[in-house]
């Protein structure tokens, strides 16, 4: 059964389409939890109940004036949807704060975007905003998800999620119409949610997306890629990141879809074999890891396992090669990937989670070449897209037809894209961003004088039309020859050696090309036991003659697919892992190059 079919969404906003779904989908699944062991069911129509009393409950403590903020801070979970959604309703706006950011980065957003309330998972959460709560005042409520441990607390601010619904179930006894009313005076043009960007390259801006920023995405990504009613997500990834709150709030609101909330990333694989979902999102080190898990597990099976692992890859990768180029595969070939699907493929598939999935997305970052060769290797049909935080999500993405090796596809229906004179990618359409929250200067940069959004990301078109990523444009090497160098695909090569978790490729100036590794812990950790080399921490392992000789011939693969000028010369091993707290990622474990290069500037000094 297709997706429910939108043509007119004039006054359309996030509110209203769950209302839709509440009467349409009613006793159907919307969203599922795992709570000790066991799948916790939320219907449509609960799910309605829950937004409706949280939002009354809101406005009991004082949230009434319209574009208000309300911060959520803490892991995914359904209230925290509740909770972006009741704000929402209130002609609030939700703002999505990292459960991994310390303390001082927590204050830093809720101050920016002027929050009055803040809602909190647990007792972890709710310590974050007290330890710099004298420095809130704008502050009214501290809303927490989960009481354990806070008994004692004596802050008047702090009340329980459950308490807050239940001001809202007697607000809604005494007026039964008034959160129907609120619902519809929400307005497409009201900033809905605000993302706060990852701020590799200075602090977090906050993004002001409308509702009609957000119905004008899935609209137009609708219909690229067919969403259906039975479709189960699976969220995952930080909820305040744009990628996750599209395919855990937008996308169902739009095609009645349901979601299921993983116990953590660090069970996320477990979870996807329970959930089998029928789609997947994720970012590059997601698909990164569960590669490297594959190889380490296949290298300690049994010999028969491991003949027909190496036997049968090569046939599903020629043939995922020659599709991915848009090249015919000849019949034989089809026959033997029949074969393999049968052995090996569909065994992996299943071992992925991802045996009943049909629509796999990527992005964030782009994969290498030799990752997305392997999905579609075992059949998984990874696709590419390019989209920002700015854009409301996705805003260019392939159809499953045209999927190809390096190219991110077409933009979707609605979406403008042209390049500036120095390969600069610019959008234009209703899903562009209204601007960064008190910053009307870096918002007017942001756009040409004609109104195109600069992304700040260098492409160039392929002979079909389709858009291929370059690099981010600040993140362009010009060596000291005067040649122009994309690091980001020399690190995604590296990154798929299930030996290095993090490649920083340094050469800005330079006569010849560098990098800085970070070790893949547990899979060196692995290697080190099998090979009877003594370590203790992951210093040790980094500071280890043997391990940097395997990460030599690791770059020593890598340097045989490029070309003279984008070989690595040199590598150091850094002796720690790359971490948020030291400012050296952001919370989307993006590298902050500028940080690393000061940091270990003597590093990189001794590698010249």
């Amino acid at each position: 059964m297709s997706g429910l079919t939108r043509t007119d969404t004039t006054g359309q906003t996030m509110p209203k389409l769950l209302k839709e779904n509440s009467l349409r989908y009613a006793d159907r699944i919307a969203l599922r939890e795992k709570d000790l062991g066991i799948w916790q069911r939320t219907t449509w129509r609960d799910y309605w109940e829950h937004v409706r009393n949280f939002a009354l409950g809101l406005r009991e403590l004082g949230l009434t004036e319209p574009g208000a903020k309300v911060s959520i801070l803490g892991d995914n979970c359904p209230e925290w949807l509740y909770a972006d959604l009741a704000a929402q309703s209130c002609r609030a706006v939700a703002v999505g704060v990292y459960p991994t950011n310390v303390a001082e980065q927590c204050r830093y957003v809720m101050d920016n975007s002027e929050s009055s309330f803040v809602v909190c998972k647990d007792q972890e959460q709710v310590d974050k905003v007290l330890e710099v709560g004298d420095r809130l005042p704008l502050i009214k409520r501290i809303i927490a998800i989960d009481m354990k441990g806070m008994r004692h607390y004596d802050d008047p601010r702090i009340i329980s999620f459950d308490d807050v619904e239940r001001l809202g179930r007697r607000l809604h006894k005494k007026q039964p119409e008034l959160f129907g009313t609120l619902v519809a005076a929400t307005e497409p043009d009201d900033v809905g949610v605000m993302v706060y960007t990852s701020g590799t390259t200075g602090v977090p801006k906050g993004a002001m997306i409308t509702h009609r920023n957000m119905i004008a995405m899935i609209q137009g990504l609708s219909t690229v890629v067919a969403f259906s009613q039975k479709d189960s997500f699976v969220s995952a990834l930080p909820l305040c990141h744009i990628a996750e709150r599209s395919f855990s709030m937008i996308y169902p609101m739009w095609a009645g879809c349901s979601v299921n909330f993983a116990e953590s990333v660090a069970t996320l694989q477990e979870d996807l074999r329970e959930i089998s979902p029928s789609a997947f999102l994720s970012v590059p080190r997601i698909w990164e890891k569960m590669h490297s898990n594959i190889c380490i597990k296949i290298k300690d099976a049994l010999f028969v396992k491991r003949w027909v692992y190496h036997t049968l890859m090569p046939v599903g990768q020629k043939v995922a090669a020659r599709r991915l180029r848009g090249q015919p595969v000849p019949v034989w070939l089809k026959l033997l990937n029949g074969l393999g699907y049968l052995l090996l493929f569909r065994a992996l598939r299943n071992s992925l989670g991802l045996l009943n999935g049909r629509i796999f997305v990527s992005g964030a970052a782009p994969l290498s070449d030799e990752l997305l060769e392997f999905y579609h290797a075992i059949g998984v049909p990874v696709r590419e897209c390019f989209g920002m935080t700015e854009c409301a999500g996705i805003s260019v993405i392939p159809d499953g037809d045209s999927i190809r090796v390096g190219q991110v596809g077409k933009p979707i229906p609605g979406v403008l894209m042209k390049l500036a004179g120095d390969g600069e990618i610019m959008l234009k359409g209703d899903s562009v961003f209204k601007g960064y929250y008190r910053l009307p200067e870096q918002t007017s940069d942001t756009f040409t004088e004609d109104g195109w959004l600069l992304t700040g990301d260098v492409g160039e078109m392929s002979p079909e039309g389709q858009l291929k990523i370059v690099d981010r444009k600040k993140d362009l090497i010009i060596n000291a020859y005067g040649k122009n160098i994309a690091p980001s695909e020399i690190e995604n090569k590296l990154k798929f050696s299930p030996f290095i978790k993090e490649a920083i490729i340094i050469g800005d100036g330079r006569k010849y090309l560098s990098a800085l590794i970070q070790l893949e812990l547990d899979n060196v950790s692995d290697w080190a036991q099998e090979n009877s080399i003594a370590y203790t921490t992951y210093k040790s392992l980094a500071e280890n003659a043997d391990v940097n000789q395997l990460i030599d011939i690791e770059i020593a693969r890598v340097n045989e697919s490029l070309a003279r000028v984008e070989k690595i010369r040199r590598f150091t091993i850094l002796s720690k892992e790359l971490d948020q707290d030291d400012e050296e990622v952001t919370a989307t474990m993006k590298v902050r190059r500028s940080t690393i290069e000061k940091k270990f500037g003597e590093l990189i000094a001794a590698m010249y």
